[in-house]
């Protein structure tokens, strides 16, 4: 759990003096990560119940958005290496869920499919996106709003990055 700074008055003895945006409290990205592990902990109970972990349940919206995906568009569309997402894929075909398959085009390329039980979880799973804007306690005007706002930034320091 992470707790909130208590307000620093004066700067312990031979510790050096830090400005106040160098406060951890003022920092974006603690804020983000804060959020991000939240945001995780209300879906993780929601998620069991449809025997799914985090990641495997990207990996699930993105299929029922776009099945057949390739495993190169998953990796790139949810940001993750081959390292992360071939494990995932198999745990996710081990239960049944997806089926990994040679493209007939070009075998180099695997796709992804939804079998129909992958299909079928997609009802169970709809109330998911309801339940965490309920947790959240913000208005869905005010999450489409900061949806917007780390699409922004998420796009920003990817350029950065480059």
């Amino acid at each position: 759990m992470i707790r909130q700074a208590a307000a620093i008055d004066a700067p312990t003895q031979g510790a050096p003096r830090i400005s106040e945006h160098q406060l951890l409290q003022r920092q974006v990205c603690f804020a983000l990560y804060s959020a991000s592990r939240a945001a995780t902990a209300v879906y993780r109970p929601m998620l069991q119940e449809l025997g799914l972990t985090y990641p495997q349940y990207l990996v699930l919206l993105l299929l029922w958005e776009r099945d057949g995906a390739s495993v190169r568009e998953l990796g790139e569309e949810l940001s993750l290496d081959s390292g992360t997402l071939s494990p995932l894929l198999k745990r996710l075909e081990a239960a049944g869920l997806v089926q990994r398959q040679r493209s007939a085009d070009d075998e180099r390329r695997v796709q992804v499919h939804l079998t129909g039980d992958g299909d079928a979880l997609r009802e169970r799973a709809a109330a998911v996106p309801q339940q965490l804007a309920a947790a959240a306690g913000l208005k869905p005007g005010e999450l489409d709003q900061l949806r917007g706002t780390l699409s922004r930034l998420t796009a920003a320091l990817h350029a950065a990055a480059l």
